[in-house]
């Protein structure tokens, strides 16, 4: 169904007043839900709206518009380039419209902006999300308006819901690791983006690590007779997750030359009092802290990337004109959350000059390969930076924090 023919469904049942909420037809008609309509993807010079500064750190949707997510031609299928292509969504969904209980994708932040409309919503905290699962783990209830079964899911009736009504012109933040239904109590047009970055990144591994352990689980039975069981195992975690370690793995590694290459800017222009501020030097070093963290975790169970043909070449990246549109995209996000002035677009190759020019490369070498490898780059990126300017906060110093 296109999304004209959807409006003309929708208007012509909008007038029917009593269509209820907790049910899925009116008067005959199903009550549709238009969901994920990847609205900025489709119509890029449109530009609609301005992402709100509150979540503007997203460094999901940045790289999607500059990488694709799958870098395995057997799992990245052309024909179905818009549905990966990003992750900011139009929701369109009549009175009685509603979304089961669920967790977001990656374990990711998202927002939601009522257009109009309004919607009902019931969270639960992440340390009660076992309370809406089966025994086993498996499977999570459904519809919470249910008459779900006790014998299936013990522990449903302990769990202690928040309930909210998000009216028109508001947001509702839903922070990692949160189950959500929602319904929506009136016809409602909402913008919802999911993002994530260097505060929310462990929630992403941890899915990915759990969801690997599963896939591996359910296909163990072939590994005597499968020649690429690993590999199967990666092609399944991108079919049911959305990424793999392989995709996840390129994506932190990018991440994390683009913030080195803003570090490494912030110490030539340690003059300028806006750029040197704490907050700016902070941001970064968190940002780096957790992306050793998440390399730290990678190599710790064989660093799965490396061994399946992975390699980055430092000095061709830092070439790579996408790549420079990464580091411009990240240097206007630092723009915006701490009130600096962006950079000219013809100066965008002086942000990786910074990072060349201090002979980061050349003493580490130029090519990661493994999760242990990038381990290692950070270490000794954050060595030679320590070494010209200690005020500046690095990962080291922030252990616990």
């Amino acid at each position: 169904m296109s999304v004209s023919q959807f409006v003309d469904h929708w208007l012509e049942n909008s007038v029917q007043e009593h269509c209820s909420a907790s049910k899925d037809h009116s008067n005959g008609h199903p009550v549709l839900y238009l969901k994920d309509w990847h609205f900025v993807k489709e119509y890029p010079e449109y530009l609609a709206y301005t992402t709100p500064l509150f979540f503007c750190d997203d460094w999901l949707n940045l790289y999607l518009d500059n990488y694709r997510m799958h870098k395995d031609p057997d799992t990245y299928q052309e024909n179905n380039e818009i549905s990966c292509s990003d992750y900011r969504f139009v929701y369109m969904g009549a009175k009685g419209s509603w979304t089961p209980l669920h967790a977001d994708v990656f374990r990711s932040y998202s927002w939601s902006a009522n257009v109009c409309g309004k919607k009902r919503w019931l969270f639960l905290s992440p340390s009660q999300h076992n309370l809406v699962f089966d025994r086993n783990m498996k499977s999570s209830v459904y519809n919470i308006f249910d008459d779900v079964s006790e014998k299936v899911f013990p522990g449903f009736t302990e769990a202690i819901w928040l309930d909210c009504t998000q009216e028109q012109n508001e947001i509702i933040f839903v922070p990692s690791g949160w189950y959500h239904q929602v319904h929506n109590l009136e016809d409602t047009i909402s913008i919802n983006h999911n993002w994530f970055n260097g505060y929310n990144l462990s929630w992403v591994w941890n899915l990915l690590l759990r969801d690997y352990n599963e896939a591996k689980e359910y296909i163990e039975d072939i590994r005597d007779i499968c020649d690429d069981f690993e590999g199967l195992c990666q092609r399944n975690l991108a079919a049911n997750t959305g990424m793999n370690f392989y995709d996840f793995f390129i994506f932190i590694t990018h991440f994390c030359l683009a913030n080195l290459v803003q570090l490494c800017h912030l110490l030539r222009d340690c003059k300028n009092p806006t750029w040197s501020s704490s907050t700016v030097a902070r941001h970064l070093a968190l940002n780096l802290r957790s992306l050793w963290n998440i390399a730290v975790k990678i190599n710790s169970i064989g660093g799965v990337a490396g061994s399946h043909g992975f390699f980055l070449d430092i000095r061709e990246t830092l070439d790579d004109p996408t790549f420079l549109n990464l580091c411009v995209g990240l240097e206007r996000t630092f723009g915006m959350i701490h009130k600096k002035q962006s950079f000219c677009f013809d100066t965008k190759k002086d942000l990786v000059d910074d990072l060349t020019s201090l002979d980061i490369i050349r003493t580490y070498g130029s090519q990661i390969c493994t999760a242990k490898d990038l381990v290692r780059f950070i270490d000794n990126a954050i060595a030679i930076v320590s070494g010209i300017n200690s005020e500046i906060v690095l990962p080291s110093e922030l252990d616990g924090a």
